[in-house]
């Protein structure tokens, strides 16, 4: 079976909480010819909880942390996205999330968990469901702002 080509472009852009806060919105771009495959059906979301500063924002260390846990997730799903594909990650008000979509929910668990191995305890929440149809991502590709209007 061949390998599908997954798209390493990113973009960022400011959204709003429905507190006022700001949220950094990372999204990955040109991801239309995953979402046609119809293999990723289930949209993942590990979310960390923090105490944020008066914007929302992590501290210096847990947000340092934060990058590492996330270069360690990006860089195992980006060596084998047949497992899941990092779409999206969310920054603020007190939480990151990511989001995954993946083929199937129990090789997800154990790939996560051999990502995460050489972290201690880390303060993390999942939630999974069902989004054939890539909802989540849809709205989230809204927020980008087109090159050229910044």
């Amino acid at each position: 079976m061949a390998r599908i080509k997954i798209s390493n472009e990113w973009w960022t852009a400011p959204a709003e909480a429905e507190n006022g806060r700001v949220i950094l919105v990372t999204g990955r771009r040109d991801m239309e010819n995953v979402m046609a495959t119809g293999k990723y059906i289930y949209r993942v979301e590990v979310t960390w909880p923090y105490d944020g500063d008066d914007k929302g924002m992590p501290d210096y260390r847990t947000g340092r942390l934060m990058g590492e846990v996330h270069d360690a997730m990006a860089a195992l799903f980006d060596a084998d996205p047949s497992a899941a594909v990092m779409t999206g990650v969310y920054t603020g008000d007190g939480q990151r999330n990511w989001v995954f979509y993946a083929c199937s929910l129990h090789i997800f668990q154990r790939k996560i968990n051999e990502a995460l191995a050489s972290f201690d305890l880390l303060p993390l929440e999942f939630h999974a469901e069902e989004d054939p149809d890539w909802l989540e991502y849809r709205e989230m590709r809204e927020t980008e702002i087109p090159d050229g209007e910044e």
